[in-house]
């Protein structure tokens, strides 16, 4: 949702037509009171914020915006007169994402915002397992020991996620049976005595991590 806070009726109403007929969902404002009060009980994906505008002006919001902690990560492209350098510079150094200078055309905005959501959008979070130099990348499934990749197979790799995922706890092999192969899994537990001896010894000398737990099973303790 794109809110477009505008005083003049025409330039918003082609704002807020031009947005949603390239597929936004957008919304228009008047002034800054009406928008400001919205933004208590919704927060759009961005803001179009006019400099010039009745009551409070289009810097005292953005002002108010960046310093809460519930608004401030949301993007503003701000709208300056044609030559007002000062509210510009005012602007982006309050923390405004992009600024665009009247007269513009709808395509100029349109694109503009779709840049800024580009560059604004959260970052997805690798997630990783590590020990020491030893980096399981639990999305890519893949394993690198001290940089170097390391080719796993898929019981291999499973068997290692849980070690890194519960440092320092024994599983039995039973245990591991369960987890690894699955609960109905038929087979003799020699099968993970198998798989440990070949994980080990692809994971170099982070195989020694893997230690065994007699009577018990094993365990992997995290590297310094």
């Amino acid at each position: 949702m794109i809110w477009c806070v505008e005083d003049e009726a025409s330039i918003r109403d082609i704002e807020v037509y031009s947005l949603q007929s390239t597929g936004f969902e957008a919304r228009g404002f008047e002034d800054g009171t009406s928008f400001w009060e919205a933004l208590q009980t919704e927060q759009p994906d961005l803001v179009v914020l006019d400099v010039m505008l009745p009551g409070v002006d289009g810097i005292e919001l953005l002002r108010r915006m960046k310093a809460s902690a519930k608004f401030c990560d949301i993007p503003v492209v701000m709208a300056t007169a044609k030559g007002a350098e000062y509210d510009k510079i005012q602007g982006l150094d309050l923390g405004a994402d992009y600024y665009i200078t009247k007269p513009f055309g709808v395509m100029e905005l349109v694109s503009c915002i779709k840049a800024v959501l580009r560059r604004c959008a959260p970052k997805q979070t690798e997630r990783l397992l590590k020990t020491g130099g030893l980096t399981v990348n639990l999305d890519a499934r893949t394993v690198t020991a001290d940089g170097e990749r390391v080719i796993l197979t898929y019981k291999e790799f499973e068997m290692l996620r849980l070690f890194l995922s519960r440092p320092g706890i024994a599983f039995t092999r039973d245990q591991l049976m369960e987890e690894v192969w699955g609960m109905d899994y038929v087979g003799e537990t020699r099968t993970v005595d198998m798989h440990i001896r070949t994980l080990r010894q692809k994971l170099g000398t982070y195989g020694e991590l893997i230690e065994t737990v007699r009577n018990v099973g094993y365990r992997m303790e995290a590297k310094e």
